[in-house]
């Protein structure tokens, strides 16, 4: 079985390699997992939780949007509106567990077609309503490539969407509602995403799973000129203030690491080398303020156990001082997702 162009996570592989948390008191804010509710793969806040067991202090989380429990009626930009509802109610439901710990869901980002345009003020009201104070923001995925070894997102975008004028004209109704804009796209389409960055310095926009570098296809060859090409954009993309960048989602099977072919999942020393260049790039062009690491769960599931990226993480972080790693593990996402604020 495969979700989303890669295989699915396999439970009794993933237990070939444990590894006890390096720093178990660290407080941490997973900034970016996803629920859902898929008949090959479901993941309910119940299995979060069992992820979640690793030993690591995650205190808080954010939802993504992963295109589950649309309304099955209605207008169909209004359809989204489900997800929000769904993320709500697994929240609620992990607060009545005594067993589950950590704020899941404090913040949402939710789903909203922004070539609506300005009809899109509707939508973002709606999830707001839904939110109950949960609302943070909007994520319209654009992955797209002319490589048919490279999976195009779910919902199948077109390319240049980033530059399409309905698009913009939704995009502008993001930052008067206090909504920040977040994507996941590959790397050959970052300089679309400065180009809007620039045309709207005043909204907040995050470029997920460090800029999308791809590792299959074509683009396994020449790898240095490959990744030469990514580091030249993301340092340009890194000149927008208003965009910060997510420093995970390397698991997945399209950055080419090759982990999910394994007899056995790699350790936390095996992650950590590989993708330390990758997350010090991001950091030296972004600067400690404008990244976080992310989980990206269940999605990086495929190539490892929770546990094992926050411990690689951990790993690639021990260079950066004590407050510049509290910012990278939780003082950014709690900023800049309003964590424990109104929206």
């Amino acid at each position: 079985m495969t979700i989303r162009g890669q295989a699915l996570p396999r439970p009794e592989w993933l237990c070939l390699t444990s590894e006890a948390a390096l720093e178990p008191d660290r407080p941490i804010c997973d900034p970016h997992h996803h629920l859902w509710d898929r008949p090959d793969d479901p993941y309910f806040v119940e299995d979060f939780a069992a992820d979640l067991q690793s030993g690591h202090n995650i205190v808080s989380t954010v939802f993504i949007e992963c295109g589950s429990r649309y309304l099955a009626d209605g207008p169909e930009g209004m359809r989204p509106v489900g997800e929000t509802v769904f993320a709500v109610q697994e929240a609620e439901r992990a607060t009545a567990s005594p067993g589950i710990a950590t704020e899941v869901a404090a913040g949402i980002v939710s789903f909203a077609d922004l070539r609506l345009g300005a009809e899109v003020s509707c939508v973002l009201a709606a999830h707001a309503e839904a939110g109950r104070g949960r609302f943070r923001g909007i994520r319209q995925c654009v992955a797209v490539d002319t490589d048919g070894h490279v999976p195009k997102h779910r919902t199948l975008p077109p390319p240049g969407l980033l530059a399409k004028p309905a698009f913009r004209d939704g995009f502008a109704c993001l930052q008067p509602f206090g909504a920040s804009f977040e994507t996941w796209l590959y790397h050959p389409q970052l300089s679309g995403l400065t180009d809007l960055a620039r045309a709207f310095p005043e909204t907040g926009i995050v470029a997920n799973h460090v800029g999308g570098l791809l590792g299959v296809g074509r683009y396994a060859q020449d790898r240095r000129s490959v990744v030469d090409g990514w580091r030249d954009s993301i340092s340009e993309l890194a000149r927008c203030p208003n965009v910060l960048v997510k420093l995970g989602g390397l698991g997945m099977t399209l950055f080419g690491f090759g982990w999910e072919s394994r007899s056995r999942p790699p350790s936390s020393e095996v992650v950590a080398e590989a993708i330390a260049p990758f997350i010090d790039h991001c950091i030296g062009c972004f600067g400690i303020e404008r990244a976080m690491f992310e989980s990206n769960f269940p999605m990086d599931k495929v190539s490892c156990a929770y546990g094992i990226m926050w411990n690689a993480f951990e790993r690639v972080a021990a260079r950066y001082s004590a407050s510049q790693q509290d910012a990278l593990f939780h003082d950014n996402a709690v900023r800049f997702y309003r964590l424990g604020a109104e929206a």
